[in-house]
């Protein structure tokens, strides 16, 4: 009994027929009895789970058929021709890409396109390497070939493209904590430069009432200043220095 995936009007081998299961599997070429039968994948989107079977039948007399895009060696050129428009119109999304998340959008619209055109192409140059003596076939292969380099390339240059932009934000991101560290460091220096004498007038007061206001006016206060700029230079000049290299 052929599978439901395969039209059974077709008048296929039980060979090929009983190598088909209920669900597509993946791209291959079978062929038995003058007969090839390609099993390939329609274009892919990024949320599709499973792939959606494309079946191109030819039969001895070098005729085609397909389930979905008609009969002859067009319906293998449509099927050919809805990737280049796909790979189209990614290459111009990718083209107009400025941010990290658009090139990543372009690259998980592209990773399953990418690899079910390598596929493809692998399906016919086995194709072309049994039917040695059909040009159509070869021509197919040729166009599969460019198409599967296409994809390589926009997929080289998108991966490229987005990890450029992906080092760039690192390194804003690298400069701007280190920016962050200068500044901190600065405050820091200037905590420790007025901290003693923040210290020590908050312990004798800032009007010096404290018993010595009438004696050695101003030279005790301004001895007290003195002090306290010098214990902050001495601090400074501690936390400012260099670990020493073990």
């Amino acid at each position: 009994m052929a599978p439901p995936i395969l039209p059974s009007a077709w008048q296929v081998p039980a060979a090929i027929r009983n190598r088909l299961g209920a669900r597509v599997g993946r791209q291959r070429t079978m062929a038995a009895d003058g007969h090839l039968l390609l099993v390939l994948h329609a274009p892919p989107q990024p949320d599709d789970s499973e792939r959606v079977g494309r079946f191109f039948w030819r039969n001895p007399q070098g005729e085609w058929l397909s389930k979905d895009l008609g009969s002859g060696i067009r319906a293998l050129g449509l099927h050919i021709d809805e990737f280049e428009e796909l790979l189209n119109k990614l290459d111009r999304q990718e083209a107009q890409a400025t941010t990290v998340d658009e090139y990543f959008r372009v690259l998980e619209c592209l990773t399953p396109v990418h690899r079910t055109v390598r596929n493809l192409y692998q399906v016919l140059q086995e194709a072309r390497q049994i039917c040695p003596d059909d040009r159509e076939i070869l021509n197919m292969r040729d166009r599969a070939y460019a198409l599967e380099r296409n994809a390589e390339l926009l997929f080289q240059e998108t991966k490229n493209s987005l990890d450029f932009r992906m080092a760039k934000q690192a390194e804003a991101q690298s400069r701007a904590a280190e920016r962050m560290v200068v500044a901190q460091h600065r405050l820091n220096m200037l905590v420790a430069f007025f901290f003693p004498i923040a210290t020590l007038t908050t312990i004798f007061g800032v009007n010096l009432q404290h018993g010595y206001e009438q004696r050695y006016v101003p030279n005790l206060f301004l001895a007290t200043i003195a002090v306290g700029f010098a214990l902050g230079i001495v601090l400074t000049l501690f936390i400012a220095r260099r670990p020493r290299s073990r």
